[in-house]
């Protein structure tokens, strides 16, 4: 016992040092890296499941954009917790309050369960309604139910996923939430050609295999926590909802919550829009929403590589290495992200047609949105 806790104060002080002491445009590249690699790997989740469904037509594949907006609401319940506590964590354990950290690490996993659990069944309850609300039409709606009903189950893993990911990065380690994410990913990729075209499943085994590897992702990033291999430690006799945990994460945690609110109505609003045009017109939409995805995760990889690093700092009260991370990820995030958004701009159509080859209709609207997105990335990029 006495060399296990050796070994974890010198890991604990090597992650410290490495936080406190390391140049920043050498920092947040090497935590950056590993999450911004997560983050694409997350995405192709969905991007599979709607190349693998795209062939079985345009309206299968408008049946699997309608649930981005699905996905969206879990991340809400999500991420709302996973981003507060990891700025809370961060800085706790700058000012050297673990402690305190694993409080924050159990009260926000074990309410992300409880909010997923309620995203469940309210859903499986009003699942025609729900489906109708996010954008389905007659002739998609045995479709989006079928893509809906595995995710829904999966929804209290993939919300509490949310938050192991974020915390394992606040404590150092990027490197182990990429691996848990990319597991899931190539898990996923992997099982849909399977159940979709093996087993004939169709739609619904593009939604089986999203949830069977989302729970894989879910028991990879928990087993540094039950193994007690992570710095902090996951227990129900560590859950407090006291003022400052509740605060902090609230705080922290609104931007997050906020910017996924948003975008959940956004897509919603656009599903109803195009889907009252055509099925092909919903289909385009949905296939932009998950190529732009990517280059969303990209610039969220590099923010989140940025936020414990600042939230470290902030807590041992290194301001100037704040201000450094601040703009160094700014100019960079923004530099890179234009780049690719000008290389997306000019090869918009053979990118929607990897989705297509019958529909002209999809080709059309989906490349002139995909350029409309592109054009607008720069500020979006900062503004993250």
């Amino acid at each position: 016992m006495a060399s296990l806790s050796e070994r974890s104060l010198k890991r604990r002080e090597e992650r410290r040092h490495m936080m406190g002491n390391m140049r920043i445009p050498k920092l947040i590249p090497l935590m950056a890296v590993p999450t911004i690699i997560s983050m694409l790997v997350s995405s192709a989740y969905n991007l599979a499941d709607t190349f693998f469904v795209s062939s079985l037509g345009t309206a299968a594949t408008a049946a699997v954009g309608v649930n981005a907006a699905l996905a969206e609401v879990i991340m809400m319940a999500g991420s709302f917790l996973a981003v507060g506590a990891n700025s809370y964590i961060a800085r706790l354990m700058g000012a050297k309050k673990d402690k305190q950290a694993s409080q924050v690490l159990s009260t926000s996993f074990f309410s992300a369960i409880f909010t997923g659990g309620f995203v469940m069944v309210f859903g499986l309850l009003f699942m025609e309604p729900l489906c109708y609300l996010l954008g389905a039409t007659d002739e998609i709606l045995h479709y989006t139910i079928d893509y809906a009903s595995y995710v829904l189950y999966a929804a209290p893993f993939m919300a509490s996923s949310f938050v192991l990911n974020q915390c394992l990065r606040s404590e150092g380690s990027a490197t182990y939430s990429m691996i848990g994410m990319m597991i899931g990913a190539v898990l996923n990729i992997g099982l849909d050609p399977i159940f979709i075209f093996t087993l004939d499943l169709g739609v619904l085994g593009a939604s089986l295999a999203t949830a069977i590897s989302k729970l894989v992702s879910f028991l990879v990033l928990l087993f540094p926590y039950i193994t007690r291999r992570s710095l902090l430690h996951l227990s129900f006799k560590n859950i407090h909802y006291n003022r400052d945990i509740v605060l902090e994460i609230t705080r922290m945690g609104s931007p997050s919550l906020l910017r996924s609110g948003l975008n959940t109505i956004a897509i919603t609003i656009t599903n109803n829009i195009a889907g009252a045009f055509s099925a092909s017109a919903l289909a385009a939409i949905s296939v932009v929403n998950r190529v732009m995805r990517f280059l969303v995760a990209a610039i969220l990889g590099f923010g989140q590589g940025f936020q414990p690093v600042a939230g470290f700092n902030w807590g041992a009260r290194r301001y100037d290495r704040v201000r450094e991370a601040y703009r160094f990820s700014s100019i960079v995030g923004v530099g890179v992200i234009s780049a690719f958004a000008v290389l997306l701009f000019v090869f918009s159509k053979p990118v929607i047609l990897i989705f297509t080859e019958a529909d002209l209709e999809m080709l059309r609207i989906g490349s002139f949105c995909l350029r409309l997105q592109c054009l607008v990335m720069p500020i979006h990029a900062w503004g993250i």
